[in-house]
């Protein structure tokens, strides 16, 4: 059957990208499954942003993964709920909230950076080994190696160590 969003080109590029990004991560939870992780993949992000940047306003934290602040709110409660982050008021503007790691998600933190980051980059990176070229091929080429061989088995070849 023929693939529609390959064949309209550039008028579909972004659905095209949207695809490849929901597949890498849903293979990333694969990955996260097998290792009897508390959280979505999606939800990764904006740990690292605490973890890269500190702790933040939720608008600033919403700005630093590119994405609306409702989402980043919702997904903070979420994080709460499993306490993995705390959000205090600002001790400057009691009405600003600020999000920071609890020790549990600094703990969980440190365990992905040391035994899952790793093999998932390696596994992103060796699927886009070697490509070069116009995008429109690159993607082509992209989406071929996740059929092929999906990210979570990639990463399995990565040697992802379980906590």
């Amino acid at each position: 059957m023929e693939d529609i969003l390959r064949s309209l080109g550039f008028l579909c590029l972004g659905s095209r990208m949207k695809r490849i990004g929901e597949q890498l991560q849903a293979d990333t939870q694969r990955v996260l499954d097998r290792l009897d992780m508390r959280i979505q993949s999606s939800q990764y992000p904006l740990l690292a942003a605490l973890d890269r940047l500190g702790p933040l306003p939720v608008g600033e934290l919403a700005q630093s993964l590119g994405v609306a602040q409702p989402g980043v709110t919702r997904s903070v409660a979420l994080l709460v709920e499993l306490g993995l982050v705390e959000v205090n008021p600002s001790e400057e503007d009691q009405r600003r909230r600020i999000v920071s790691l609890s020790r549990d998600g600094r703990r969980l933190v440190d365990q992905a950076k040391r035994d899952i980051w790793p093999g998932i980059e390696n596994a992103v990176a060796d699927l886009c080994a070697d490509l070069s070229g116009p995008l429109l091929g690159q993607l082509a080429a992209i989406e071929d190696r996740l059929a092929a061989t999906p990210l979570h088995r990639r990463a399995e070849n990565a040697r992802v160590v379980a906590p």
